[in-house]
């Protein structure tokens, strides 16, 4: 058993000296005490108890990898992630060839039939391609990038025990509307991305069941005032969840804060789009067999083409703080109860209640993570308590 004590946010209320009670991977109780508990982890009063993040695109980490394939990767990454206080993603793929892409999504589908702890948790899958427009591929391979395929997408499924959660697709492309339509039809969020659409194709894949954008701004067509294109229906559509990568790198901090006070803390998803550098020096990597440059906390393909991120989630969190006027209860909203409701697990996480698995990330006064505990066990943790 975990007693927590400490000021704590639950997603629907900030709770001053709130006293947690974990007993195995669950809460059983929370509520404001009076005083402190003898038998407590007492925390210091500007010290702050929020839900565990959840990044719902990630695809490496301390030089591992989704498309590695292997359940050591899959290990160093949920290994690494709780320091930056991450206690669940999504394993992201990346647009490779079918024979690569069915050995990621095989794995991933092993890996959750067996019981990790100690560790973040691996919640499903995020297929980000190879469904998307070569126009706006990014760091994507140009040469393995395919048509919308229903039935390729359930092989895949099929592949992965069907905890395939979220896709990645340019609608405007063949079959893309369809393709969006399937995905909603069989309660798999579509996410709008990589693409060059109009606005009229963003308002037709809102109208067949897209829910979600994936990493606004980058990687599709940008708003015009003649044509707003995606980031325009990404502004337009209110129920469209909208991820963004706030390193200050993808996107200017002053779009990131225009970004918020448009969407909202309701619609917005933090994530960090890491690559295997991520915790890693400066140095040359791997993303899809291809060669990346990170420098100074900039990933580049050898065009100069950004190749994901080296983003650390805490990191975002701190720069959303500093970019916008959002409070931490608004953050609380983007680093886990948006992100848990897209990836579906709304049920056990994303928020702070009894009955919940007990993920918690505990920040000091800098908001640095002091502390993760995922499901109950305290996987990280900082040597000694600053003030």
């Amino acid at each position: 058993m975990i007693k927590l004590q400490g000021t704590t946010y639950t997603g629907f209320e900030k709770i001053e000296n709130a006293l947690i009670t974990v007993e195995d991977h669950n809460i059983m109780s929370i509520h404001g005490a009076d005083k402190a508990a003898d038998d407590a982890v007492v925390l210091p009063a500007d010290y702050k108890i929020v839900p565990g993040f959840i990044d719902v695109h990630i695809h490496g980490a301390n030089g591992a990898d989704v498309m590695d394939g292997t359940k050591e990767a899959l290990d160093t990454m949920s290994q690494a992630l709780p320091q930056e206080g991450t206690t669940s993603y999504l394993a992201t793929t990346m647009t490779e060839s079918r024979n690569r892409i069915d050995q990621a999504i095989e794995n991933v589908g092993h890996y959750l039939n067996k019981e990790h702890t100690g560790q973040a948790e691996v919640i499903g899958i995020h297929l980000e391609g190879p469904f998307i427009n070569p126009d706006k591929a990014g760091a994507q391979p140009l040469d393995a990038i395919l048509t919308p395929n229903m039935d390729q997408f359930q092989a895949w499924q099929r592949m992965s025990g069907g905890m395939i959660k979220l896709v990645t697709v340019a609608p405007e492309m063949t079959n893309g509307q369809s393709f969006v339509k399937h995905l909603s039809e069989h309660n798999v969020v579509a996410s709008i991305g990589h693409s060059n659409g109009s606005m009229t194709d963003i308002k037709e894949a809102v109208s067949n069941g897209a829910t979600h954008v994936t990493h606004l701004f980058n990687g599709m067509r940008g708003m015009h005032h003649r044509e707003p294109g995606v980031v325009g229906g990404a502004y337009y559509h209110d129920q469209l969840y909208t991820e963004l990568i706030a390193d200050g790198i993808h996107v200017h901090p002053d779009a990131v804060h225009i970004t918020y006070k448009t969407k909202g803390k309701d619609r917005l998803v933090l994530i960090t789009d890491a690559m295997r550098a991520k915790c890693l020096k400066n140095g040359h990597y791997d993303l899809g067999g291809q060669d990346v440059t990170v420098k100074d906390g900039e990933a580049r393909l050898d065009d100069g083409t950004l190749a994901g991120s080296v983003l650390q989630m805490k990191h975002g969190f701190q720069n959303m703080l500093t970019f916008t006027d959002a409070a931490i209860e608004d953050l609380v909203y983007m680093t886990a109860m948006n992100p848990a409701k897209q990836a579906g697990v709304i049920d056990r996480k994303g928020t702070l209640e009894p009955g919940k698995d007990a993920d918690m990330t505990i920040l000091d006064h800098n908001n640095d993570v002091y502390m993760t505990i995922c499901r109950g066990e305290i996987v990280f943790q900082r040597e000694e308590l600053t003030t």
